[in-house]
């Protein structure tokens, strides 16, 4: 279940997309398939072998990608990785 996001953040986080650039998009989630997870960051791009190269970095399987239909292809970060790349990307979680 997704909660604390605003439309706007979604918004944001699809133009970028749609203007190919690597996005990020952090929201609280809770599933209790995860229970020690409290959040998820979704790392997406509209070039998908430009998101698969960025995944290498970070050690990320290419079959990992949540494959969607209407172009918002994205890669799902939890816990301590969500916690590494956030940090190496520069980009301050206060959801950690």
């Amino acid at each position: 279940m997704a909660f604390g996001i605003k439309k706007r953040d979604v918004t944001e986080w699809k133009r970028k997309i749609d203007q190919g650039e690597i996005a990020f998009l952090t929201h609280y989630w809770l599933d209790d398939r995860f229970p020690q997870c409290k959040s998820v960051t979704k790392v997406g791009c509209k070039d998908l072998e430009n998101l698969k190269e960025w995944g290498r970095k970070y050690h990320l399987q290419p079959e990992w990608i949540h494959h969607r239909k209407d172009g918002y292809s994205h890669f799902d970060l939890l816990g301590d990785k969500q916690a590494e790349i956030l940090s190496r990307e520069g980009i301050e979680n206060p959801m950690l």
